[in-house]
This record gives C-alpha cells, structure tokens and sequence, in this order.
C-alpha cells in the first residue's frame, strides 16, 4: 500500500511539474482569462472615449498619448512618435524566446456619426475642401482598446511568458493625409519589426456584419491588394449645340467606364480569384451648352492575385487609351500601387487555427471567404509571417442585412466581444511563444 501510496505521489508530482502546468500551462491560460474578464468594463470605458474623440490619419494625437500613458504604467518601454503618431510598447518575458507582435490601427474616418449613443462622436473637420464629422466608422476604437486591454493581461504574467511581445499602436490605416506617408506602409520602413526582431506578428479586425462570439479566418489571400487610378481624357471644347465641331470628352468617358467594365468580366480568370475595377468620381464641364475640353476620372482596383493585378493595370491602360483615339481624344492614364494582398502565412495559419478554436470554442471559429476590402496590415505581412483574423462585434439574433457595413454613418458595435477579443491576441501570443520554445528545445537549440 505504502509503495502504490508513493508512486501516485510521484505521479502527481511529475505532471505539476511538467512543462506546460506552471507557466505556458492550463494555470497561466486560467490566469490571463480571468484578468481579460476582470478588465471587461476598463477595456469597454477606453473604446467609448475613443470612439467620442476619434481623430483622422497622423492626427491620432489624444489616441497616442492614452495609449502610451497606457503601457508606460505597465512598466514596458515604450517609443512613441513611431510612423508619425504611432505608439509601440515592449514587454519581455521572464523567459527568452521569439518576439511575437500583436497590432492594433488607431484612426478614424471622415464620416458624420448617425448612431444615437451616449459617447456618439461630435467632432467635425474639414476634409478634402468639405466640412464633415470624423467617426469611428471601421472599430478601430475597439481594436485600440482590446490591445491595451491585452497588454495589461499579458503584462500580468510576464514573468512566465517564454519570449518577448511587441505592441503595436498603428496610426492611418485608412490612409495617410495627402503629401504625407503614413500607416503600416511607414512603421516598417521607420523599422518597426527590427530591434527585437519580430517573428511573427497577429491582429484582428471587428467585423459589424458576424455575430459575437464567432472568429473567421483565412488561410493565404483574405483581403485584396488596392490600387488607385487617374484618367484625365482630353478632347476639343465646342459650344453644346455644334458637337462635331469639338472632340466630346464627356461621351468618351462614358465609352471608357464601360470599357473598363469588361476588363473584369471578360479578361480575368474569375474562377481563380475575385477582381473589381471601380470608377468612384468623375468631373467633367461648367455649364449646361459647353462640351468641356477635359473630363477626369478616379477609382480603385481590387486584385487577390499579382497576375491579375498586372493584367488589370495594363488593361486599363489599353481600354482607355484606345478608346478615346477611337474618339478622337487623348488619355492620360496614371496608376498607384497602394496597398498589397493581406495574406495569412499558410503555416502559421495552419499552427495557430487550433489556438483561435481553443478559445471561441470549435464551431464559433469559421473560413471565411476573400474579401475585396483592403488592409495595411499587409506590409507586416511582406515582412514577416502574419495572420489576420475577423472577430464578430454584431448581437446575437441581427440579421446580416440589417447591419449597418463599416464606413457608414450607422455603423455600430456590440461591446460584448472585447473579452473574447482579448483572450483571442493574449492565447495567439502564448501559445506561439511556446510551441517555438519547444521547438528550438527539440532541436537542442
């Protein structure tokens, strides 16, 4: 009896202290849930003051000092000023390991709030010549706040995490103010990645149309690269009433947009992957009896594959080129390489799928097909493996289409999500860190 008595004690004693049980184990998973669940409130005050004081690309002055403040009180170091406005906070573990960095973006958008709440944003500005509200119209509130809300989780347990986590606050997602660089785009060319190196970076996106509760993802190509184009068509001004005395750029523009129409539904191989060419303005005359002598276009391409983005920038060239000779007119065409394919590194994906299933529970975590939305979050990824994810921020019982989509004045968020939103970047960043630990410890490194 005394023999079996001791070989259950040695048992015992064996699993509690097995690597996994004190530090990278259920205990520490147990430890950082709770801590997330306690902040639930901090993290929910922090979004709605964002949300009343949103401020617009390089501009996210208020945002950054809060942010900073934030994590200087968490005894990280902390660099502020970084890509303009951007914030980036460093907390290392007790233990070495990777460096795994999380992300959140931290500016609004020139959109004029209509959602009746009680931290409802009032803040207005001029904006291209126009004057307009600024609004968190995409959560990027909440992003902000569930990071900071992740840090203090994470920062609770340094001493047990097996490597180093990079924070990093994000201004001009949206795009940079014109003239100016701006976004992820300058974080990484200020060297944001560098000094620890990061090896892996993760971050999340709310999504106003997915219910709570529920995490999509994509393995590759989940969100597509965006161009932007000009084309200004120059013909023969001509009074109104005597048209064959000019060149009408009006009617050859009116050729071109349903020209650059069939490039995506005759020149692509749209069962491969989606596209979309969009022309989103177009200015063109004074007066009702003048045929102008110029007319300009602008709009946007959406490609999730490098062939077809080149075989779109060249088509719209030629389409638009060879109509307006065909017209008679000339056409200046100019194309602008903004931002790339948001692609999840496969086996990354692929490693860290089972962590997002751990945490929302197996059948709230879904694939979701590519988007044709665009995010900066894709110039971390050229860099280093990344995987982006989708976290629902829609109650329970809405139907989709009663929803309103992000960039809209009704847009609108429920609040519920932030805890699950904080587990989620907090069991990312653990788990990672402790699957390359051992890793390098199988590897004898």
């Amino acid at each position: 009896m005394k023999k079996c008595k001791n070989y259950l004690v040695a048992i015992i004693l064996g699993v509690l202290l097995a690597p996994g049980v004190f530090g990278q184990g259920v205990n520490l998973y147990a430890r950082m849930d709770k801590t997330a669940e306690s902040l639930e409130k901090k993290v929910v005050a922090w979004r709605r003051d964002f949300h009343q004081h949103p401020e617009l690309g390089n501009r996210e002055f208020q945002t950054a000092a809060k942010i900073a403040a934030h994590l200087q009180s968490l005894g990280m170091e902390v660099k502020t000023g970084v890509g303009k406005t951007g914030v980036v906070g460093l907390l290392k573990g007790g233990r070495p390991g990777p460096v795994v960095a999380l992300r959140a973006d931290m500016d609004g958008l020139p959109v004029t709030e209509r959602v009746d709440l009680p931290f409802k944003s009032e803040v207005r500005t001029e904006y291209n010549g126009q004057q307009t509200g600024i609004m968190h119209a995409c959560g990027h509130d909440t992003h902000v706040a569930m990071l900071m809300g992740a840090a203090e989780v994470l920062a609770s347990v340094k001493n047990d995490l097996r490597g180093t986590v990079k924070f990093i606050f994000q201004p001009a997602e949206e795009g940079a103010p014109a003239g100016e660089e701006g976004g992820a785009y300058l974080m990484v060319k200020e060297g944001v990645l560098e000094n620890p190196k990061v090896d892996a970076i993760f971050g999340l996106h709310i999504n106003a149309q997915t219910e709570v509760g529920t995490i999509k993802y994509r393995p590759g190509a989940t969100m597509a690269a965006v161009d932007q184009f000009a084309i200004k068509l120059k013909g023969k001004q001509t009074h109104g009433a005597s048209p064959w005395s000019g060149v009408d750029p009006i009617v050859t523009s009116a050729q071109v947009i349903m020209g650059l129409q069939t490039i995506v539904s005759r020149n692509l191989p749209l069962t491969d992957n989606a596209a979309v060419v969009t022309v989103g303005a177009i200015h063109g005359g004074i007066r009702q009896n003048i045929i102008p002598e110029e007319v300009n276009m602008i709009g946007t391409i959406r490609s999730l594959d490098a062939d077809m983005q080149k075989t779109i920038h060249r088509r719209i060239s030629e389409v638009a080129t060879n109509i307006a000779e065909s017209a008679g007119a000339k056409a200046d065409v100019k194309i602008e390489v903004m931002y790339p394919v948001t692609y999840n590194d496969p086996k990354l994906t692929d490693q860290m799928s089972p962590t997002l299933e751990a945490v929302a529970g197996k059948g709230n975590v879904k694939i979701t097909p590519a988007q044709t939305g665009a995010e900066d979050f894709s110039f971390f990824q050229q860099k280093v493996p990344g995987f982006f994810y989708f976290l629902g921020g829609m109650t329970k019982g809405t139907k989709v289409m009663d929803a309103a989509p992000h960039h809209t004045p009704d847009f609108k968020i429920d609040e519920s999500c932030f805890v699950l939103g904080m587990k989620s970047l907090c069991h990312l960043a653990v788990d990672y860190m402790d699957q390359a630990g051992k890793t390098a410890t199988v590897s004898g490194k």
